[in-house]
């Protein structure tokens, strides 16, 4: 991840494997996911508009459900896109939602329209992940604000959780690191949560085991109050102290696996000291391009 380069894309993202949870009968696996949503019988009955009759019998084996009737209680859980296809697997069915490897000429429009918005952001920082925070794309403003981490947490894939908590990472530089990392922590519970991913819990078990770097235990600087509505992230820089805001974007209405699970997260300053810093940064890796 050279400081003067403007997008980079990780590996070849992979099809990977249906969970081992594809090999559940179909039943077991509607009754995870329905105690996971905290939902009773009657409650997914009267969403999905059958009998609970009818929903016992399917979490029980004595009724074999359709692929309309997997799809709709599918919908009905709000499951992701790859917990569709192995519900539809578990009762039997093919897969409906297909998932390309983000080099699949079809999705050439999908990474066109990620570098717009990456570019388009700059000269704030913006990046892509997958499903698992693995670094699919970022622009050069990101990039410059890594520098002097380990390189062993450059590696591809480069987990950008990892990268921030990491002792080896930002952490020592996060001047707002316990505030910062429980953030993320939270975030990362909440998608546990909704999508019941192994990987995911793991990787919060990990953050949750990072040492406290000695910088951070003490206080962190206060330079505005949010009022309680974001929780900024303050970054140590040569540039001093960078306060910045986050948000989250989604692709709408995905029907492929790979696109449903991308989040574009982009940073936005949160005070005008951040803002000019972050156009002086701009200003010298652009003399530095043309140097």
């Amino acid at each position: 991840m050279e400081p003067g380069a403007s997008l980079r894309y990780g590996p070849r993202m992979k099809l990977t494997k249906p969970p081992s949870s594809a090999a559940h009968h179909f039943g077991d696996y509607l009754r995870e996911w329905r105690q996971r949503r905290r939902l009773s019988q009657l409650d997914l009955a009267l969403e999905a508009e059958i009998s609970t009759r009818h929903l016992s019998f399917l979490e029980t084996g004595r009724s074999q459900p359709s692929r309309e009737m997997v799809q709709l209680l599918a919908e009905k859980l709000d499951m992701p896109l790859r917990e569709r296809n192995v519900m539809l697997a578990s009762a039997g069915f093919a897969p409906v939602y297909s998932e390309r490897t983000l080099d699949d000429p079809a999705l050439k429009s999908m990474r066109d329209a990620i570098d717009l918005v990456l570019r388009g952001h700059e000269p704030y920082p913006a990046l892509a992940v997958d499903r698992h925070w693995s670094l699919v794309a970022a622009n050069s403003a990101l990039l410059s604000l890594v520098e002097g981490v380990d390189p062993a947490l450059l590696k591809p894939p480069v987990n950008v959780l990892r990268l921030s908590v990491h002792p080896a990472g930002l952490a020592r530089r996060i001047v707002n690191f316990v505030e910062w990392r429980d953030h993320l922590i939270q975030r990362l519970h909440h998608q546990v949560n909704v999508t019941g991913d192994a990987a995911l819990s793991s990787l919060c078990e990990e953050l949750r085991a990072y040492p406290i770097p000695d910088a951070a235990r003490r206080p962190a600087r206060t330079r505005e109050d949010h009022a309680g509505l974001v929780v900024p992230l303050q970054l140590a820089t040569d540039e001093g102290v960078l306060t910045f805001f986050s948000t989250t974007t989604i692709f709408g209405t995905p029907v492929d696996v790979t696109l449903s699970e991308l989040a574009i997260e982009a940073f936005f300053p949160a005070d005008p000291e951040t803002a000019g810093a972050l156009r002086r940064m701009a200003e010298k890796r652009q003399a530095a391009a043309g140097a």
